[in-house]
């Protein structure tokens, strides 16, 4: 499985909607619900998924899908 797909399941499940579709250039701006306290949840999911963890100052540098994804593939290369 991808990691742009297990990515995607993490966000389905956080914000317990199914219908989410998204892109590398999403931003919380496009999916309903994606606040502050919901973007922890989802930092925090996705370092469970992918057994990473981020730094504060990454988690700030992220500004949509794609970026999330390029610290994930760092984290993840083994």
């Amino acid at each position: 499985m991808s990691n742009f797909v297990r990515l995607l399941k993490v966000f389905r499940m956080v914000f317990q909607d199914d219908s989410i579709e998204m892109n590398n250039s999403t931003t919380a701006d496009d999916i309903e619900g994606w606040d502050s306290l919901s973007h922890i949840n989802l930092i925090l999911a996705v370092e469970m998924e992918f057994g990473i963890e981020f730094t504060t100052a990454e988690v700030r540098k992220m500004e949509n899908v794609g970026e999330l994804l390029q610290f994930i593939e760092k984290k993840t290369i083994k």
